[in-house]
């Protein structure tokens, strides 16, 4: 006999809590990192990105692929973070470098 799975709890945030999302092997789940600002984001995302390419390169892990990015919660869900000009996380990130 299946059984559905069970249902998370509903989820409620402040509008605009910003969360971290970070898979550090595609398609493994995301986990989640709440985040204060976009500038603390970036920062974090710019560790773990890192810490992924170190890894690799010590041979620490044969291969990775990963992804990361930034979502705000609006109107009772997730959705990705983009600033006042349309900007995403990424995007930022291309203009520091």
């Amino acid at each position: 006999m299946k059984t559905k799975p069970q249902s998370k709890k509903s989820e409620t945030y402040p509008e605009g809590t910003l969360r971290l999302w970070w898979i550090p092997q595609v398609p493994m789940e995301p986990f989640h990192v709440f985040v204060k600002n976009y500038e603390e984001a970036l920062l974090l995302i710019r560790v773990l990105a890192n810490y992924d390419l170190f890894q690799f390169e010590n041979r620490v892990k044969p291969d990775y692929s990963n992804a990361g990015g930034l979502e705000v919660w609006e109107d009772g869900e997730w959705c990705e973070w983009y600033n006042e000009d349309g900007q995403s996380i990424d995007d930022l990130d291309r203009e520091r470098d």
